[in-house]
Parts: C-alpha cells; sequence; structure tokens
C-alpha cells in the first residue's frame, strides 16, 4: 500500500466538477493541505461560487447574489484553470488517472472531486418555473409583485420561504400541498402541522391533501387531482430537487433517485480511489446518523476537506469532526428554523414549548436515544442540539428534563 507522501506525489493534476459552495471548498481544501499541483475547476452556470438558500429566503430583499468570497472567503483564485461555463458531460475512471470529457473537449487528471449539486424536480405536466439558480431568482422576482397571482406548489422548505416572501411583497399567495401538512416529508405530518397556522397568519391561502395535477400552458391554471381549478399569473414547483447525475450514469453506479453512495470518506467506491463525491450528489454512511443524503449545507461546507485529503493523501483516521449530523436553517413565514439530525417515521416526538418558539425532539422508540432536533424561534435550543450531536453516537437524553423549555437542552443529557 502506498504512503501518504508517495499519494501525494501521485496526484498531481486535480480536476473540481462544480462550481457551487462545495466546489469553492474543495479547492480551499486542496490548497489548505498545501498540495501545489494543478487545479482545475468546471462550472455550469458561468458565474462565481454564490450561496444558494438566500435566492428563496431572501428573494425580495437581496437582489445580487450572495457571492462566497464575501460571504465565506471562499473562491476559486487559487485554483490554476477555471472554466465557469464548460459543464462535464462524461466521465471515465481509470487505474491511472480520471478522464473527463466536456462540453469544450476533454480533460485528462490524476484525480477528480464531483460537486454538481442538484437541480429542481419538475413534473412533465406542470408548466411552472423552478429556483435554484440566480437567473431563476431574477426572473421570478421580476414576475412577481402586488397583486400578482402566485401558486406555490409544494409546502416544503423552498415553497414556505417563498410564499413568506412574496406575501410581504404584495402578492396574493396560494400554496398547494399534496401531504397532509407541510413539511411532512421533512418533519412528519405531527410536526409539520404545527405551522399550517403560520400560513393564516402570514395572509397565504394553504391548501393541504391537494396534489396537483398538471399546469396549463400558456394559461397557468393549476389542476387539481380533485378536479378544481386555480388560476395564476405565476406558477412555481417547489416539490424537491435531484442530484445532477445523469451525465454519469454510464461511468458510475447512481442509484435511482440520482444519489451517489460513497464512502465514509465521501470516496465513490470502484474508481480506484481517483473519484470523490460532494454535497448534494452524495449519500454517505454517518456513524451516528446512518445513511444521509445530500442537500444539506453543512455537508457541502465541511465534507470537502475529509474527501480532498483522502484523495490526495489516502485514507486517514475518521472522527466526529469528519461526520457533520444533517442540517437544515430555514427563515418562513415570519419564524426562524434549524433542524439538525435526521427523523423517523418511527420516532416518538416530545415538544418542549414556551411562549416566544418551540422545539420538537424525536426520540428513537421507547428510549432515551435522540435523534434529531427541531428548534422554532428557539436559537439556544439549536445551539445545543449542534453541540449534542457532536459525539460519536447519538446522544441520551432524560425525556421528562428535554420537555421543560426552562431547563437547557444540555442539561437534559444523560452522559
Amino acid at each position: 500500500m502506498s504512503s501518504d507522501a508517495d499519494q501525494g506525489r501521485r496526484v498531481r493534476s486535480l480536476v473540481v466538477i462544480g462550481a457551487g459552495l462545495a466546489g469553492a471548498q474543495s479547492v480551499q481544501a486542496a490548497r489548505a493541505l498545501g498540495w501545489d499541483g494543478h487545479l482545475t475547476v468546471l462550472g455550469a452556470e458561468g458565474l462565481a461560487p454564490y450561496d444558494r438558500p438566500p435566492l428563496s429566503k431572501e428573494l425580495f430583499t437581496r437582489t445580487t447574489p450572495a457571492w462566497l468570497r464575501d460571504e465565506l472567503g471562499a473562491d476559486l483564485a487559487a485554483a490554476d484553470d477555471v472554466r465557469l461555463a464548460e459543464p462535464a458531460t462524461g466521465l471515465t475512471p481509470r487505474p491511472d488517472g480520471v478522464r473527463v470529457r466536456t462540453s469544450g473537449g476533454a480533460i485528462d487528471a490524476d484525480a477528480v472531486v464531483l460537486a454538481t449539486g442538484s437541480r429542481p424536480v419538475l413534473p412533465s405536466r406542470w408548466h411552472a418555473r423552478t429556483l435554484r439558480t440566480v437567473p431563476d431568482a431574477a426572473s421570478l422576482r421580476a414576475a412577481v409583485g402586488p397583486g400578482t397571482r402566485l401558486v406555490v406548489l409544494g409546502a416544503g422548505w423552498i415553497g414556505a420561504e417563498v410564499a413568506g416572501a412574496a406575501t410581504a411583497a404584495g402578492a396574493e399567495v396560494t400554496v398547494v400541498e399534496a401531504g397532509r401538512a407541510p413539511l411532512a416529508g421533512a418533519l412528519g405530518a405531527e410536526v409539520g402541522s404545527r405551522t399550517i397556522g403560520w400560513y393564516r397568519d402570514a395572509g397565504v391561502r394553504l391548501l393541504t391533501d391537494s396534489p396537483a395535477a398538471a399546469v396549463d400552458e400558456p394559461s397557468r391554471r393549476v389542476r387539481l387531482t380533485d378536479g378544481s381549478v386555480l388560476e395564476a399569473d405565476v406558477v412555481l414547483a417547489a416539490v424537491g430537487a435531484r442530484p445532477e447525475s445523469e451525465w454519469l450514469a454510464l461511468s458510475l453506479p447512481v442509484r435511482p433517485d440520482g444519489h451517489l453512495a460513497v464512502d465514509e470518506r465521501w470516496q465513490v467506491p470502484g474508481t480506484h480511489g481517483r473519484v470523490a463525491a460532494v454535497g448534494d450528489l452524495a449519500r454517505r454512511p454517518s456513524p451516528r446518523h446512518g445513511w444521509v443524503g445530500g442537500g444539506h449545507w453543512d455537508a457541502a461546507l465541511r465534507g470537502p476537506a475529509l474527501a480532498v485529503r483522502t484523495l490526495l493523501h489516502g485514507p486517514g483516521p475518521v472522527g466526529p469532526v469528519d461526520d457533520p449530523p444533517p442540517y437544515v436553517f430555514s427563515t418562513q413565514l415570519g419564524h426562524d428554523l434549524g433542524l439538525l439530525g435526521r427523523p423517523s417515521p418511527q420516532d416518538e416526538v416530545v415538544l418542549r414549548e414556551s411562549p416566544g418558539g418551540w422545539t420538537a425532539l424525536w426520540f428513537a422508540p421507547g428510549g432515551a436515544v435522540l435523534t434529531a432536533v427541531l428548534g422554532v424561534d428557539r436559537p439556544r435550543d439549536v445551539s445545543a442540539a449542534r453541540k449534542l450531536f457532536a459525539g460519536t453516537d447519538l446522544p441520551r437524553l432524560d425525556r421528562t428534563r428535554a420537555a421543560d423549555p426552562e431547563v437547557p437542552l444540555r442539561e437534559a443529557s444523560l452522559g
């Protein structure tokens, strides 16, 4: 087996495919290790790295991109060759390197980081807008104003954020949700239903148990499966995202949901130790949380450090710091939400409520093992949850003390 130093000398060229947060962090990680090889970045949007969450959270209040160089000090200046409008179209891993095919030709490299992100899901009969990129946000912002009839399909994270922002801008907003409650897919109907009143209070019409069958073109009529029709000026589809992985299907084991299964170091099996996948594209095994899918901001922020270190220097020890808990943060309808961990439909929910907010705690059935925490307008609970999920194993809490909002969450720990 090669030593770390031997592997470091062997990797003299690295291609990062993707110019978002995970891609920018991959560039930073390589140079932070002191690696001085040739580094190429391939992007698809023609833009420098920017932060995506503000596109929905601050749709009408922040009209310019949140450049990562300003937000995090993360940019692509340390790369030798940056091609922001030359997406990769194919990949061939070999024992001696990787060939990357692009819209402009081909590149041979010793190693590759895949950080291509995801794209919005848009059912075939839905002639609707989606929100993923800076141009998407600019177009939506231009189309929505006072009195605009906006129909948002999906009451998930993005749908709720846009609904709140558009209502504040004077639009007449209807949110159509196929499930029993907002965020039911992420939080379960029991917890998700606690957000229903937020829509009413914000002046948003919410329809649950109402799957959309089609969005007509060009009338923008939204047809529901029960036969009813909603008139709209603008329709936004916000029903989830899928990894941008179709271009990899002939060369790597892409799963039916579009993810690439990686190991605990973000490496793609069967690629001779030459390909890593990070961010939305990757599904990784967590000793603490089980299999964790992409789409978590912290994973894109922190995962590339271990992925790149392994590519350049070979496998090393992996600890809790290399296993960030799934994390989602959202500002929607006047409330700040932070979710850490991975709720399961089988888990039991314990609530800690106070006049200013509430927190949902998910416990494994019949025990003290905490699997996830959602803090709503309770930032101290979110901060405490981050510390609780920093260990090797899932934390154990006294349920009675954890339900008391006057008891700091960490003081409910059973050690």
